[in-house]
């Protein structure tokens, strides 16, 4: 099995005369989390929207597990293997957060829908086993006491985790974070850095966007970093916060000693 999990390779996405992508390369090892930062308008939600199926590339090659794989619709890409969450929470706020991971769950059933229609006896071993499962990942990202909780009434750090477990019900290879610590308070970040430590230790890569630079610089292996469409950096914490062009195109003086004390 390869070691290298995603590779993708001359991404370009233009929005009429934006050029919101430009030639972008990454190429992420399993077992990694993996950060990609930038400045506001840099391409990162782009990026993401692009290799997860929402967007549709105007060029570029991907490679998923050493398979290519066709980034055109979300449900291909999620039995691909490639899970995400959203920058801005997207649950179903009058389900329950139960309901809610078993929806994530239901693209890995194999009942269909004569099945759902009947109520045929495989149908409701499945289900019950899908309710199980939805269960587990609830206690594992530790918001199981809130299960029969509808999402609209959960705190907003809770449903970060949520999202979280709702990606991690596709079983994932890579599960894709879009800024999941926005809106967190202090201790929310340190229970979700333990999570995310968690989830890489248990065997699913992460491919990060965040503007929290030291959570990222305190938290990732490897750090891309995009500018206007374009990668101009690629490399460890310590590699990139000593990049120039890093250092002045986002992190400045300032941010860039916050980064190095983050992985001191």
């Amino acid at each position: 099995m390869s070691d290298v999990l995603l590779h993708v390779s001359g991404v370009s996405k233009r929005f009429g005369g934006l050029q919101a992508l430009n030639d972008v390369h990454l190429r992420i090892e399993r077992g990694l989390v993996y950060g990609l930062i930038g400045p506001n308008g840099a391409g990162k939600t782009t990026f993401f929207n692009v290799i997860t199926g929402l967007y549709t590339p105007d060029s570029g090659t991907f490679e998923l597990a050493g398979l290519p794989y066709q980034p055109t619709a979300v449900h291909a890409v999620a039995r691909a293997g490639i899970a995400r969450t959203f920058q801005n929470i997207r649950l179903f706020a009058d389900m329950t957060a139960l309901e809610n991971v078993m929806v994530g769950r239901h693209i890995r059933s194999r009942s269909g829908l004569w099945g759902a229609i009947l109520r045929t006896p495989g149908f409701k071993f499945e289900e019950a086993a899908i309710a199980r499962r939805a269960q587990e990942l609830l206690d594992y990202v530790g918001i199981g006491n809130l299960a029969d909780y509808k999402a609209r009434t959960l705190s907003y750090g809770d449903q970060r985790r949520l999202e979280i477990a709702r990606a991690l019900a596709t079983e994932p290879q890579l599960l894709a974070l879009d800024e999941p610590a926005a809106g967190m308070n202090a201790t929310e970040k340190v229970a979700l850095r333990a999570l995310i430590e968690r989830i890489r230790t248990d065997g699913v890569t992460v491919l990060l966007i965040e503007h929290d630079v030291k959570l990222v610089m305190g938290l990732c292996d490897r750090v891309t970093v995009l500018d206007y469409g374009r990668r101009i950096a690629e490399g460890t914490p310590a590699e990139v916060q000593k990049n120039e062009q890093v250092i002045e195109a986002y992190l400045g003086h300032a941010g860039a000693q916050a980064a190095a004390e983050a992985t001191s």
